[in-house]
């Protein structure tokens, strides 16, 4: 087992308070504008966790991808669409218990499930010493054909939904 230095533990309980309190937001604030910012406040945690981690590519691809693209296309969505930023949206939902009961079932089946796997436990293997390098020669040689195949899945569902917006205005 790896000793896991104080500060490093208090900065994980910081990361995850922020996880947990933006994301709780995300779920509960009534102005969808002010959601999506939690959102980018919640995914950019979460890659200070992965800094944490030592996985600084997959930090990096998280503040590129999630943070940068995907947040921002969010907002600019929100705002383009119709004044929905502007609009008082009653957000509401009858099956709120039902909901509640639902998330702790998953949440207890979820925690028992790592219990019982040892997916997170800390191995006495070493690091390769360079993440990043390893990531790009595993995607480029063992993991090439279903990297190709992501990639066409992704253009074909970005031609979908310009194909979609554009039946909506005519």
């Amino acid at each position: 087992m790896i000793p896991v230095q104080p500060e490093v533990g208090v900065a994980f309980w910081m990361l995850a308070f922020v996880i947990i309190m933006s994301g709780a937001m995300v779920v509960s604030l009534r102005n969808i504008f002010h959601c999506a910012l939690c959102l980018i406040i919640c995914l950019s945690a979460v890659a200070g966790i992965f800094i944490l981690l030592e996985a600084e590519f997959l930090a990096a691809a998280q503040v590129l991808i999630y943070v940068g693209a995907v947040s921002i296309l969010i907002i600019f969505a929100v705002m383009l669409t119709s004044n929905l930023a502007v609009q008082k949206i009653v957000q509401t939902n009858e099956n709120a218990l039902v909901a509640f009961v639902i998330c702790l079932v998953f949440m207890g089946g979820t925690c028992a499930l790592v219990d019982a796997t040892h997916v997170w436990r800390y191995t006495a293997e070493a690091l390769p010493a360079n993440n990043t390098l390893e990531i790009g020669r595993q995607l480029m040689t063992d993991y090439m054909l279903p990297f190709e195949v992501v990639s066409i899945l992704l253009i074909a569902a970005l031609i979908g939904a310009i194909m979609l917006a554009r039946e909506e205005k005519t």
